[in-house]
């Protein structure tokens, strides 16, 4: 009986945590994100520094509760969004700058290469809907 208690219990808890990790955070209204530089199409070097812009939304470092707040991830070479309700992958292609940068050095292979900014809420998940720059082409020498 304790053992069944223990995984009733269990069971609960893991249900209660996937349903407060897929209630995603509403995007403010008129929220928005911009690359500023480089410019789309441009000819970087490698390393390159990114310079981010938002509207209707205010930064702030992961983990911080603030309301309408969110930090910056660059996506590289991503061809679909993150999906909803888990965090934003943090990988080779998902970058995050959690704590609430306007800008960031980054380092790329020779050739071409997209570049998209996502927002992510304290918690790295996206927003609802999601708050995302356009996606800009870049050739790296």
């Amino acid at each position: 009986m304790k053992t069944f208690m223990s995984r009733a219990a269990l069971a609960g808890l893991l249900m209660g945590v996937s349903v407060l990790a897929s209630a995603a955070t509403p995007a403010p209204k008129g929220a928005e994100v911009s690359i500023v530089t480089p410019k789309d199409g441009a000819t970087i070097p490698q390393t390159v520094v990114v310079k981010f812009a938002v509207e209707n939304i205010a930064l702030a470092p992961a983990g911080d509760p603030t309301e309408n707040t969110g930090h910056h991830h660059v996506l590289i070479d991503v061809d679909e969004l993150p999906a909803a309700g888990v965090p934003i992958p943090k990988d080779a292609n998902h970058l995050h700058f959690g704590g609430a940068q306007t800008q960031a050095e980054i380092t790329l292979t020779p050739g071409k290469h997209t570049l998209q900014l996502e927002l992510g809420d304290k918690n790295h998940m996206p927003f609802d809907p999601p708050i995302v720059s356009e996606k800009i082409t870049v050739n790296v020498k």
